[in-house]
């Protein structure tokens, strides 16, 4: 009864895949799950998860060869079922050519490969969209990541060695996106408020370090606790899901960080710019806040965000002010030391 899960698509888009696979390991046992090498790490110990399979598919694996070896080597495993969340043809082709006898997916993909198909629902959170693949009622399984003792270790070593020790509260930010536009440019000025109250770590790949460095000098030089953090780019991002979980609170824009938050459990206040929460995409939980500024014509723009504003103002970002977002902050209590 063994079953594939084949999902490449943005590392939010994989976390917000976790309620599926806890469904489908609830029915069928443990599943494999295709996914992208950035974000194996995270589901590799997730207790749904049999074996991660990594699809370097810009890399290693790209092009016709590479889809071509990978579907021979699933086709060796036998997979009697194929779940495919991820509505692209590549996904699609892959289960096909790898003869997985079942093949599960949504109206809106590429029905002619799939054997089994299942109507994606138009509105709701993704994860209640994703769940229907697997014809569970909407809320039934919550986004879950498993960072190891020793993730947790590693995180805590670097928060000590940033002079934050185990224990300690702090505010985490996560400026980073890969759409310029979903970028909110007052991550600084928030961290010179919020370092008033607690230190703040900055959260995010090595490509954010620089604006790591940025927001912790601000948030210094507005005469705050001087153990404020950047740990962009020295941890995994499974650790990075440990140091989320520590936080009081994640300040993040429309991005991956804010999934990873709900899996943790940790308190989210999320800058939507562009983009728009009844997308899908929002917090799901009762208590956290997604922030817009409302009224805008232009708003939204795109379904992921351009790369930077068409029309040049941002103001989708720029008139969300960091009042605004310092309000939202202590309007949830997060500044207060969490249980």
């Amino acid at each position: 009864m063994s079953s594939l899960v084949i999902q490449t698509a943005f590392l939010g888009d994989v976390v917000l895949t976790t309620p599926l696979l806890t469904a489908l390991a609830a029915r069928h046992g443990p599943v494999d799950v295709v996914t992208t090498p950035a974000a194996a790490p995270l589901v590799e110990t997730h207790p749904a998860v049999r074996r991660a399979v990594p699809y370097d598919k810009r890399g290693r694996d790209r092009g016709w060869g590479g889809l071509r070896d990978l579907a021979r080597r699933l086709r060796v495993e036998g997979y009697e079922r194929a779940y495919l969340p991820h509505r692209s043809l590549r996904t699609a082709t892959l289960a096909f050519l790898a003869r997985i006898p079942e093949r599960i997916g949504f109206h809106d993909g590429w029905p002619f490969f799939y054997t089994v198909v299942r109507r994606r629902p138009a509105e709701g959170h993704e994860v209640d969209r994703l769940l229907a693949l697997a014809r569970q009622p909407a809320a039934a399984y919550a986004p879950s990541l498993h960072p190891t003792p020793e993730d947790d270790r590693a995180t805590a070593a670097v928060l000590s060695g940033g002079g934050i020790p185990d224990g300690t509260a702090f505010a985490a930010i996560a400026p980073g996106s890969i759409w310029g536009s979903k970028r909110w440019p007052h991550y600084g000025q928030l961290a010179r408020r919020v370092a008033a109250q607690l230190p703040v770590v900055v959260v995010g790949g090595p490509e954010d370090a620089g604006l790591g460095d940025e927001i912790i000098r601000a948030a210094q030089d507005g005469g705050g606790p001087r153990t404020s953090v950047n740990t962009c780019g020295k941890l995994t991002l499974r650790q990075s899901a440990a140091l989320i979980k520590r936080a009081a609170v994640l300040v993040t824009n429309d991005s991956a960080p804010l999934h990873v938050a709900t899996a943790m459990g940790t308190p989210i206040v999320a800058v939507f710019g562009p983009t728009l929460p009844e997308f899908g995409f929002a917090p799901i939980r009762t208590g956290d806040v997604a922030l817009g500024v409302k009224g805008l014509d232009c708003r939204p723009c795109s379904r992921h965000g351009p790369p930077s504003c068409p029309l040049g103002h941002h103001r989708c970002m720029r008139d969300l002010t960091p009042e605004m977002v310092a309000a939202a902050i202590e309007e949830i209590g997060a500044l207060r030391r969490r249980d």
